[in-house]
């Protein structure tokens, strides 16, 4: 909801604590304790639905965030925490993923390992960069920092600090076969705002950002780091003002850009890409798909115009800060006070054991994956979940099926990218070999690095191959959820398929309003800004009439300008262009989840719950979805560099829906109220 396709900003996802905040007792169903009744659901939703979550919620020094997925995030790293104990008592033979799991996690843990091993490690690329004499070694150096390290679709991770970030995945004109797109980079901050907006706060940060960058140089025993710093932040600047923003990067007609080896050469001049597609283990790729050219052709000139002085300390820095925490503790203590800190705004770093599993969990993420599906995820769960998205398919269907403003050929298509959804639940069919991946138990940053260059390999090894449509980007043990355009697929992890969300002893009203809707967001995303422009076998067609499409952008810019209007700041708004593929999932998500629900009665009436209707437990549930507490400068990260909107406004989803207007008895004049003709209808 990532990604435009993923269901969680990435931030909250890596972000979220370990502790559960005040927690209530077990119920099923809507947690009446977080919320605050004097609101009036009209005027504040949110507040409405988890006003007393968020009154008793303290942010411990370490967390930047806390909210519901809390309650499964907490389980979900406890289970981790469980597999990995487990593996480090096993003595398993080596070579095995249970003694890789258990290496892994020492060589973590290993702070006395790090501080003698480090260094050293880190030192013979540094010196590889030193070496660089000729624009010929420079492009041999950045063909070697490329990495599989983006995916705009899938996880809507589109930043990488190397000058280009590689993504392997069907193409967007064969989608029977994996094809390499390569995406804009270069810089380490989170956006290019940070670099080039005006604002007295982004002014600071830069100013910080300077002297964090200039410690990293002089933490690493390298000289001159305020000169090194200095020309490194102008670098990086020149390189922000050639890029894409991260809503113009969403727009799929801009991204198909096939280029041949002549192409770069003719439209990018500047690098030897001959050197550089050789040192990156591509020189025999005849075609890549550049994402965004205007950024490629920018970012190129720079290497070519800048001095070579330059991009070497760049090249440096990246390599330090990239891979601080293997480096030295003093490295990885700077990377936080500036990242951490400064521009999420966490007083501390969490415990190094939750780290180190968090760490286990994302490099050897299939393995403990296929360990945790084995554990915690029993057949019966996944039969009950796979029936609810069956419901909120049909639902959804019924939907689609009564759209008037659709002609017939368009309406045709999109049942069929509905009926030929890929629906993975809980776990995939088969799991990843990580053979290939050698882990040491004692040298931390070799680890980071052959892990990197083992996913890097990886993905080479695909090009041209048929397409896997089986193959899942989450594992079981994340809490969150995604849907898959080039695949025409979704993937709900098993570790979302739990209480608070999916509880099969709650009334149907709480399982729909939190699960059904996330799971009704995924299914939207098929037909949202970007699902749109791909048909039901993955490839990017137009396969609109020109009057559908024309209705379709109308009604979603005024959905986008409806998000634009939101200000969680006096100098800070939502970028509604930004959210727009999230914000359209999360109100057709809402909608098609609502009409599940009623289905699924029967005819019947809904049983009363704690005093609520069935539909006010609906809603209330959906609203608890998105109980959270999160840092103001991690909230403005969140508006600069991720394309969901805050969990605020994404609660006032309701305020579009129709049900929601009877059910609390919304009138004019209550802030939320929307008239009938300007609420967001669109499947």
């Amino acid at each position: 909801m990532n990604m435009t396709r993923a269901l969680l900003p990435a931030l909250l996802c890596t972000t979220l604590s370990l502790a559960t905040p005040a927690q209530t007792p077990v119920s099923h169903g809507i947690a009446t304790s977080n919320m605050d009744t004097s609101v009036h659901p009209g005027d504040n939703f949110f507040l409405y639905a988890n006003g007393g979550y968020v009154a008793r919620t303290k942010l411990p020094a370490d967390r930047t965030s806390m909210g519901t997925f809390n309650t499964l995030i907490d389980r979900s790293s406890k289970q981790i925490a469980e597999i990995i104990a487990e593996a480090a008592k096993a003595n398993a033979p080596a070579g095995s993923d249970q003694r890789k799991i258990a290496d892994l996690y020492h060589s973590y843990m290993d702070e006395a390992a790090i501080e003698a091993h480090g260094m050293a490690s880190l030192k013979p690329h540094l010196d590889e960069i030193s070496a660089i004499k000729t624009p010929a070694d420079l492009a041999r150096a950045l063909g070697h920092s490329l990495r599989a390290d983006v995916d705009p679709l899938n996880v809507t991770n589109y930043h990488t600090a190397n000058i280009f970030g590689l993504w392997v995945a069907a193409s967007f004109n064969d989608p029977d076969h994996y094809a390499p797109y390569l995406l804009e980079g270069g810089i380490e901050m989170p956006d290019r705002d940070y670099y080039l907006s005006d604002s007295a706060h982004m002014k600071e940060v830069r100013d910080k950002y300077q002297k964090h960058v200039a410690a990293m140089f002089r933490l690493a025993g390298i000289s001159d780091a305020d000169a090194r710093a200095a020309r490194v932040l102008t670098l990086e600047t020149a390189i922000a003002k050639a890029q894409v923003s991260l809503a113009d990067s969403e727009n799929i007609e801009h991204a198909n850009n096939p280029w041949t080896v002549a192409d770069f050469k003719e439209k990018a001049p500047g690098l030897d890409w001959k050197e550089f597609f050789r040192a990156a283990g591509l020189e025999s790729q005849k075609e890549f798909i550049v994402w965004q050219p205007g950024a490629f052709s920018g970012e190129v000139e720079l290497v070519a115009s800048q001095p070579l002085d330059a991009w070497k300390d760049l090249l440096s820095y990246h390599l330090i800060e990239d891979y601080s925490t293997g480096a030295s503790k003093a490295l990885a203590d700077e990377h936080f006070a500036f990242f951490g800190q400064t521009l999420s705004g966490t007083p501390q770093q969490r415990p190094r054991d939750f780290r180190g599993d968090l760490f286990v969990s994302s490099h050897l993420g299939e393995a403990v994956g296929k360990i945790y599906a084995q554990k915690y995820f029993p057949p019966e769960a996944k039969a009950q979940a796979q029936d609810l998205v069956a419901n909120l398919l049909a639902a959804f269907r019924k939907r689609l099926e009564n759209v008037t403003w659709m002609a017939p050929a368009t309406k045709t298509e999109a049942l069929a990218k509905l009926g030929t959804l890929q629906v993975g639940v809980g776990y995939p069919d088969h799991w990843r070999s990580y053979a290939d991946y050698s882990v040491s138990p004692d040298n931390l940053f070799e680890n980071i690095w052959n892990s990197d260059l083992f996913e890097y390999h990886y993905s080479l090894g695909r090009i041209g191959k048929s397409v896997d449509r089986k193959e899942w980007c989450m594992t079981p043990q994340t809490v969150n959820a995604v849907n898959l355009p080039l695949d025409n697929g979704l993937n709900f992890p098993a570790a979302i398929l739990q209480p608070p969300f999916f509880d099969p002893k709650a009334p149907a009203a709480a399982n729909y309003g939190a699960i059904g809707t996330i799971i009704g967001h995924e299914i939207s995303h098929t037909f949202d800004s970007q699902g749109a422009a791909f048909d039901s076998k993955g490839r990017v067609r137009n396969w609109w009439t020109q009057e559908d499409f024309a209705h379709f952008e109308q009604v979603t810019s005024a959905l986008a300008a409806q998000y634009s209007s939101y200000k969680p700041f006096p100098d800070a708004s939502v970028n509604g262009k930004q959210t727009l593929g999230e914000d359209i999932a999360d109100v057709a998500g809402l909608a098609a989840a609502y009409d599940g629900f009623h289905a699924s009665l029967h005819g019947k009436e809904a049983p009363k719950l704690h005093g609520f209707t069935g539909d006010q437990q609906f809603f209330i549930a959906f609203g608890q979805n998105w109980a959270s507490v999160i840092r103001p400068a991690a909230l403005r990260r969140q508006l600069l560099t991720d394309p969901h909107a805050p969990a605020e406004f994404r609660a006032d989803t309701v305020r579009n829906n129709d049900g929601w207007y009877s059910s609390f008895d919304i009138k004019p004049g209550d802030k939320l109220y929307l008239a009938p003709k300007d609420r967001i209808h669109i499947w």
